[in-house]
């Protein structure tokens, strides 16, 4: 029964073509995800801003508009960001950053229920589908928004849709195509990840030329939801899924009957202590990235430096971090390359602590770059990690909660990166000393380099047994 996929090739050929453009249309599924997630960045942005009256002294010696009095400065454009629309120059930090941290508190309060209905009932194909769904139809209204009150709603709205679009995107796409490509496919929805991501300084520059904010989500939504009705159309279900659905189905046992709950999933994962421990480790470790993740992007302004160029730099580095995970999945252990990736991202992190002024300022904008690099690189491999290591029944369950920690994260990073603008060591710091400590659990879990997919639990502890006896 381990990895017994007999319609898989296991070498590239002909007959695999159609799975392996169909994985790659699945795997496109991240680029609109990549976009959504940062697209508060600059939506969200402090805008700028100029004095009326270039002889007012104090108008020129701050480097806010907050306190200053009315028709002595005005915003470049008033439609390029929240702040600017809605008059909220003298906003709470906490107010600012609540559109972000909801779109977050979204993801997290989606990602668990949705991502056993994966394993169960609905199938990889549907819940991507209606993911990418909810999410555009989401992201789409906020273009009504009246006050940044409602413009959370739709963002918590928008992230509930998206939460189980990249781990269900990444299973699928996986489990479609033949064992030869498998790596290669993980690592394409990556980056698409980047390349949505990279649209986005590119699209918001034109916001900077005048135009609206809520153009910008029309924008990436509309071709959301074109792709949706696109998937839902020209996508056929795991094959694997299909498999071991139809054996449920079956209800050989009364075992198998409570297996065929929707939430059989998260109950092999609660009452087996090897998953359990296995899914605490790489929870842990995800949580950690997740700070350095999401914080990060959020924190660029503190640095000095051009917006613009900071985020397209975050975004580019994405393709290495890609690249990387190609060379580190084909010719290195899984553990030591987390372990070492998560080192390297936390030391980056906190070099860039101090408040710098000039080429000093370049420099921190490199460490911190390679620290962004070193999480996504960490992030691709933990959850082609978890693909090998978790069997097929709970296989989406388990990294659907490894990127909720992740998202966990994501909900206080916007907070602390806001905190972060009166003293970088509630960014930088916490952010570097967060995926530093996190990742060490890392190095108690199995190695799983050229480990054959498991279809459940059984096969696992058979496979682990077998392992255990050489």
């Amino acid at each position: 029964m381990v990895d017994s996929t007999p319609l898989l090739p296991q070498s590239p050929s002909v007959g695999s073509t159609k799975q392996l453009l169909q994985s790659i249309l699945v795997a496109a599924a991240w680029f609109f995800d990549g976009q959504q997630t940062f697209i508060t960045v600059f939506t969200d942005a402090d805008p700028k801003w100029k004095c009326l009256n270039p002889e007012d002294q104090i108008c020129k010696s701050t480097s806010s508009p907050c306190g200053l009095q009315p028709g002595s400065w005005a915003w470049d454009s008033i439609d390029t960001s929240i702040v600017s629309d809605w008059g909220l120059e003298c906003a709470d930090k906490f107010l600012l950053s609540l559109p972000s941290s909801a779109f977050f508190a979204g993801c997290v309060f989606s990602c668990l229920p949705m991502s056993t209905l994966a394993d169960s009932v609905l199938g990889r194909k549907l819940l991507l589908a209606l993911s990418c769904l909810v999410m555009s139809l989401g992201g789409s209204m906020t273009v009504f928004s009246p006050n940044i009150w409602v413009y959370s709603a739709l963002k918590f709205i928008s992230g509930f849709g998206r939460a189980p679009i990249g781990s269900t995107a990444l299973v699928l796409s996986m489990e479609i195509a033949d064992k030869w490509w498998r790596d290669k496919i993980g690592v394409l929805g990556f980056t698409f990840y980047m390349l949505g991501f990279l649209t986005l300084p590119m699209m918001a520059y034109n916001m900077g030329q005048g135009l609206s904010w809520r153009s910008l989500y029309l924008w990436t939504n509309v071709p959301s939801l074109c792709y949706t009705i696109f998937l839902f159309f020209f996508v056929q279900e795991s094959p694997r899924w299909l498999k071991v659905h139809q054996q449920h189905e079956n209800n050989l046992t009364q075992q198998e009957e409570v297996h065929n709950d929707f939430l059989s999933s998260m109950k092999i994962l609660c009452t087996n202590k090897q998953v359990l421990w296995r899914l605490i480790a790489v929870m842990m470790a995800s949580f950690g990235i997740g700070f350095v993740y999401f914080g990060l992007p959020f924190s660029l302004g503190d640095i000095g430096l051009n917006l613009y160029l900071s985020v397209a730099l975050n975004a580019l580095s994405e393709l290495p971090a890609s690249l990387l995970t190609l060379l580190l999945v084909t010719k290195m252990a899984r553990k030591s390359s987390v372990l070492t990736l998560t080192a390297l991202s936390g030391l980056c992190s906190l070099a860039c602590v101090f408040d710098t002024v000039g080429i000093a300022s370049r420099f921190q904008l490199a460490a911190e770059v390679i620290s962004y690099c070193m999480a996504c690189t960490a992030i691709n491999v933990i959850l082609i990690y978890c693909v090998e290591l978790f069997p097929t029944t709970i296989c989406n369950t388990a990294i659907s909660l490894a990127r909720e920690t992740i998202l966990l994260a994501g909900v206080f990073g916007p907070i602390l990166a806001a905190e972060g603008k009166s003293s970088r060591l509630w960014s930088f710091g916490f952010f570097g000393l967060a995926i530093g400590f996190c990742g060490l659990p890392f190095a108690f879990l199995p190695e799983t380099t050229g480990k054959d997919l498991t279809d459940n639990i059984q096969d696992e502890e058979h496979l682990t047994a077998s392992d255990q006896s050489f």
